[in-house]
């Protein structure tokens, strides 16, 4: 087994190589303190070019939410559905050849497409790493970054003078962000028309059964657009085509590029994905008029969602927290853009990568309080403090990082 390492620009990319073959990669685009945090996702064709932008993009996650983590991301091949035991086979191979990132922390691993918490939590314990008793729990980051994502459509509609009531809504991907992003968007009115999975597209004019085909997703899973009935079955890339209001892609990396962005007839494009709108095709569609919010922004939920939860503030008030903060902040993205006459990631890159150097600045240079807060987070970390009495404080602390 060989971790083959390399620099691109500012991020170190580790390659995994078993019998001359790649098992899977690790980017790290940025540490605070030397350390990292990312996705470790299993899919069957990621690419090292794909999981060096997911890294870039969790560093402008972490600035634009000003948390003081480093960006990272790690792929795996493999096959998401196939049985538990081979995943895990393939996740602790995978984590024996990174063990001295992970061993050192300079890469934090999280649950990612194709993975769960417990299987990241398994894959650290076989490698011998250990794990406190509240890190990787049950996470529902998927419904967290769906929450941020129904914000963004909120905010971009009013923003624009958009009336939700009756219009429609396509969503790629139905996998936890999709699906729970589609539940959120009918619950506002819309009409989910079209949803997708790696097998196909459904598409009904007159709406789809969105709680039916999340219940029919639970069995199913992506094999859900070959048992709902009630719908034309479509080639998946032509749902990001469909004649929609709100296009939300939900999937992976570059499904919008310039060979389809000018067949797109979505008014507000909104990404639970990480980057999937090539930068040339974002440029063609603000031209026309389209109003694309970046994807760090709109699926940041998941990392502010998970994290609070980390801190045993209660599902509820995540929700509210992201719908009012994250709303606010999209709100002023949106204006700045308008007054500037930029997009809005024209906008947000900066700004997210100037929060995030002050943030790390910050971290760099510890005072007697900060070291007093780390200590307290260990001491939590480690179940020694019960969650009650943190999640009024984390609360006040999310809010601060965010102001």
């Amino acid at each position: 087994m060989d971790l083959n390492f390399k620099q691109e620009n500012d991020c170190r990319i580790f390659t995994v190589v078993h019998n001359g073959n790649v098992l899977g990669y690790v980017a790290i685009d940025s540490t605070i303190r030397g350390r990292s945090c990312g996705g470790l996702r299993m899919l069957p064709d990621i690419d090292e070019a794909e999981i060096q932008a997911l890294a870039h993009s969790m560093t402008l996650k972490y600035g634009f939410l000003g948390l003081p983590q480093g960006g990272a991301k790690a792929g795996v091949f493999g096959n998401p559905e196939a049985q538990r035991p081979e995943r895990l086979e393939r996740l602790v191979e995978f984590g024996h050849a990174i063990e001295p990132l992970l061993r050192t922390k300079a890469f934090i691993p999280t649950s990612d497409m194709g993975t769960q918490n417990s299987d990241v939590r398994y894959m650290l314990n076989a490698v011998g790493i250990p794990v406190t008793s509240r890190d990787l729990q049950n996470s529902t980051s998927g419904y967290y970054t769906a929450i941020s994502v129904l914000t963004g459509v909120l905010q971009t509609a009013r923003h624009i003078g958009f009336n939700l009531s009756g219009c429609t809504a396509a969503v790629e991907g139905f996998g936890s962000v999709g699906s729970s992003l589609a539940g959120l968007l009918a619950g506002e009115g819309i009409k989910v028309i079209a949803i997708s999975t790696g097998r196909g597209a459904l598409y009904n004019p007159s709406g789809l059964d969105v709680g039916r085909l999340m219940r029919l997703a639970e069995e199913a899973g992506s094999r859900v657009v070959e048992v709902y009935r009630e719908a034309e079955w479509i080639d998946r890339q032509k749902l990001l085509e469909l004649p929609v209001d709100i296009l939300c892609p939900c999937a992976r990396w570059n499904s919008l590029t310039m060979s389809n962005a000018p067949r797109i007839s979505a008014s507000i494009i909104c990404p639970g994905a990480n980057n999937p709108i090539t930068s040339d095709a974002e440029h063609a569609l603000f031209e026309r008029g389209v109003l694309c919010l970046p994807d760090f922004v709109t699926n940041c939920g998941g990392v502010l969602g998970g994290t609070m939860e980390f801190a045993s503030v209660s599902k509820e008030k995540i929700a509210t927290f992201i719908n009012h903060h994250i709303g606010a902040r999209i709100a002023w993205l949106l204006n700045e853009a308008k007054s500037k006459h930029k997009l809005p990631r024209e906008v947000a890159e900066p700004f997210a990568l100037d929060r995030f150097i002050y943030v790390a600045q910050r971290a760099e240079r510890p005072t007697a309080l900060s070291r007093l807060f780390d200590f307290g987070l260990e001491c939590y970390r480690q179940g020694w403090i019960p969650g009650r009495l943190v999640a009024p404080l984390a609360l006040r602390y999310f809010k601060k990082q965010l102001t």
